[in-house]
């Protein structure tokens, strides 16, 4: 497999939505569906015309030779910012747009910026140059979600599929209660790790090492750049477009795991993370918009492999989804639609890889032992 300019340029397909955001506020009106309409509904119709994508590249591939598909990335930031805050100033001076139509253009640009940025933010942080981290801090205060980088990096991937990790779905739980319960849980969560870390190193919680610091910073100064470019409307506006921002991702957040838990071991040792624990998805049009974020066995497996690398595996190794995640996330907004569909790939789960547990209720609750060692 080549990692050339030309195999990149379908995981560029993200950019398309920067002339339908420009084009949804100077045009007004229901123009902002062209952005979810794109995202979603045009992605699941290539997913269905395009099928699966069972082809696994070397991962052994030097990082040098992924400069194109590393590049959309990298340039990501300064193009959101740019859009999202050029759309503040634009639509708090003009006369032509209502008040809906404004909220359209936002609820188009949160859809952007959660569909886009919060996935190039998940890959960013993951990566050990420091640029790339601060970009992922910035794409996730351009969302006032910074304490994302902290939960995930310390909580998720470390106590995916145990009660520790508040990111994994419970069986039978619908999204509305699992957002509630992640939006509640989640920044609690990630500041109690930052302060077990610093405590470790005898540091006291305001210490400068501790992120949360950074997290503040980044955040206020998203939401002054607002409020100068657009007043209270803009401040407004930006907020509502970091919510949109922040349902797209807990609804894929929702998906990645839903059902699916590790063994307990007893004496809250669990078994190791594998592919089973997180629901794989190979459709190729909504791996190209998402960077492989799909391949999520591989993923939680191998968090440090980079987006091009991820493998994908087959029924014997981790469960599969029946669609890509755009359309997995509109099923999981009806919860009794959802349950019929996954439930049933849920219990197929257990029998096919736990045949010997024959009692699921403790799991089903996150009863089970917390782990040893949490943070």
């Amino acid at each position: 497999m080549t990692f050339s300019f030309r195999s990149a340029l379908p995981f560029w397909m993200s950019l398309g939505l920067v002339p339908l955001a420009v084009l949804a506020a100077v045009r007004g009106g229901w123009w902002f569906m062209l952005m979810p309409s794109y995202a979603w509904y045009l992605v699941t119709a290539l997913d269905g015309l395009l099928g699966l994508n069972g082809d696994n590249p070397d991962a052994e591939t030097p990082v040098a030779r992924l400069f194109w598909h590393r590049a959309i990335t990298v340039i990501w930031f300064p193009i959101q910012a740019a859009v999202t805050f050029w759309a503040i100033w634009y639509v708090t001076h003009v006369a032509h747009l209502g008040g809906w139509e404004k909220l359209g253009v936002f609820f188009g640009l949160g859809v952007m910026s959660g569909t886009i940025g919060m996935v190039y933010a998940h890959e960013l942080l993951h990566q050990k140059p420091g640029f790339e981290r601060w970009l992922g801090d910035l794409i996730l205060a351009s969302n006032l979600y910074s304490h994302f980088r902290t939960e995930h990096l310390l909580v998720h991937h470390s106590w995916v599929a145990t009660p520790a990790d508040a990111v994994t779905a419970r069986y039978n739980e619908g999204f509305f209660r699992y957002f509630l319960r992640v939006l509640w849980t989640c920044p609690r969560s990630a500041w109690h790790a930052e302060k077990k870390l610093l405590a470790r190193a005898r540091r006291p919680v305001w210490h400068r090492r501790n992120p949360f610091w950074r997290y503040a910073a980044l955040q206020g100064g998203m939401l002054l750049l607002a409020a100068v470019l657009g007043g209270w409307q803009g401040v407004l506006l930006f907020v509502f477009q970091a919510f949109i921002a922040i349902w797209q991702l807990e609804l894929t957040n929702y998906v990645e795991h839903y059902g699916l838990t590790r063994r307990h071991l007893g004496a809250g040792r669990y078994e190791h993370v594998l592919p089973r624990h997180s629901w794989n998805a190979s459709h190729t049009a909504s791996n190209w918009l998402l960077i492989n974020l799909q391949r999520h066995s591989d993923h939680h497996y191998k968090p440090d492999r980079r987006f091009p690398l991820l493998q994908t595996y087959a029924e014997d190794e981790a469960p599969q989804l029946p669609f890509g995640y755009p359309a997995m996330t509109f099923v999981a907004m009806v919860p009794p639609w959802w349950r019929r569909r996954m439930n049933p790939r849920v219990r197929a789960w257990r029998r096919q890889f736990y045949p010997d547990i024959t009692d699921w209720k403790p799991y089903n609750r996150g009863e089970t032992p917390m782990p040893r060692g949490a943070l």
